[in-house]
């Protein structure tokens, strides 16, 4: 066992490095103390013995050890008092059980899976963790877990956890990708790149790379991906000024037949919260203006949802929208003319 528990130790940290240089049973008992602590606010001293199999004498001694390496033991004394774990400048190691890491890990995959907003990045780093310190025999259970887990959200969205994580540690390690990746018009091909960072919108998982084929900057939808795999070669890290910006510009606008551009009365704060990410690119102009870009297969959506916003704006290009928006304004005005003295 102090084998396996020595390997822990070197990812863990120092203060478990310190534990496992102590004789192993005392080292086993210890980290058991400390997950104990972890799972409820407070223990008694008779329950912390009975849970080790040890005395009260012990459990005191074995508390103090915890103090000497870094750790807030807090006792009170009295016939209910008992140990809580306190706060001190370090964060102890986080010890589960199989349940807890099986828990941990099948959740960490649904969140980052489904990119919540404000978690996602935590969420997928912690998963990258949990996943490659899962010991081999939680593998098939969690495996099966994860085959059973739907989030509630389109097919198409749902990214495999094994994507992100495999992406994240690319990205981490500094280490070039292979994978499949299927274009909006349905081709496919092998394409190798430099993954420097993942962004998650509101539905989807964007892999912003450096493609080795295309020698430019790319953004890669993951839920398009497949075969994703590390091939260990590193690669010296690329400068690129705002990622998130690339890449909003990049799903809201550059791929689509027809752009747009106009000038909004209303702040960019307020436009930000209307417009996701995926639909346009919000720029400010001044306190109460700023302008807003739109890309569409067809002006009538483009002029569809300017409408739609209900603020007022002028659109700046292409000429094309002007007029189309110009003749609609003028058969909804004679139109609703007529109606009106119809009446």
């Amino acid at each position: 066992m102090t084998p396996n528990l020595r390997t822990d130790a070197v990812r863990i940290g120092p203060h478990l490095q310190i534990i496992l240089g102590i004789v192993p049973d005392t080292a086993v008992r210890l980290l058991r103390l400390l997950g104990l602590l972890q799972r409820r606010p407070s223990w008694s001293g008779d329950e912390l013995a009975d849970q080790l199999g040890v005395g009260p004498r012990t459990v005191r001694r074995d508390a103090e050890r915890l103090r000497e390496i870094g750790y807030a033991i807090d006792t009170t004394p009295g016939p209910h008092g008992g140990y809580r774990l306190g706060i001190g400048a370090d964060m102890p190691p986080l010890l589960l059980d199989d349940d807890e890491a099986l828990a941990v890990a099948v959740l960490l995959g649904v969140s980052a899976g489904a990119a919540i907003p404000g978690i996602e990045r935590p969420a997928l780093a912690t998963l990258a963790r949990v996943d490659r310190l899962l010991p081999p025999r939680l593998r098939s259970p969690l495996a099966a877990l994860r085959a059973s887990t739907i989030p509630l959200m389109s097919h198409h969205d749902v990214v495999p956890a094994e994507h992100l994580v495999t992406l994240a540690r690319g990205c981490d390690a500094k280490e070039r990708v292979v994978f499949g990746y299927r274009t909006r018009q349905g081709d496919e091909a092998v394409r190798r790149a430099e993954p420097h960072w993942l962004v998650a919108t509101d539905r989807r998982w964007y892999l912003v790379a450096h493609d080795l084929d295309r020698n430019d900057w790319r953004t890669f939808r993951v839920d398009r991906m497949s075969n994703i795999r590390v091939t260990g070669h590193t690669f010296r890290p690329r400068s690129l000024a705002d990622p998130a910006g690339f890449v909003n510009e990049s799903i809201s606008v550059a791929p689509f037949l027809h752009k747009a551009t106009a000038r909004v009365a209303a702040s960019a704060v307020d436009m930000i919260r209307r417009v996701p990410p995926d639909v346009g690119v919000v720029k400010p102009l001044g306190p109460e203006e700023c302008s807003l870009e739109l890309g569409a297969e067809s002006l009538e959506w483009i002029a569809g949802y300017l409408v739609g916003l209900g603020v007022d704006f002028e659109v700046e290009r292409p000429a094309e929208l002007r007029i189309y928006l110009a003749e609609l304004g003028a058969n909804l005005v004679r139109t609703h003319d007529n109606h009106y003295q119809k009446r």
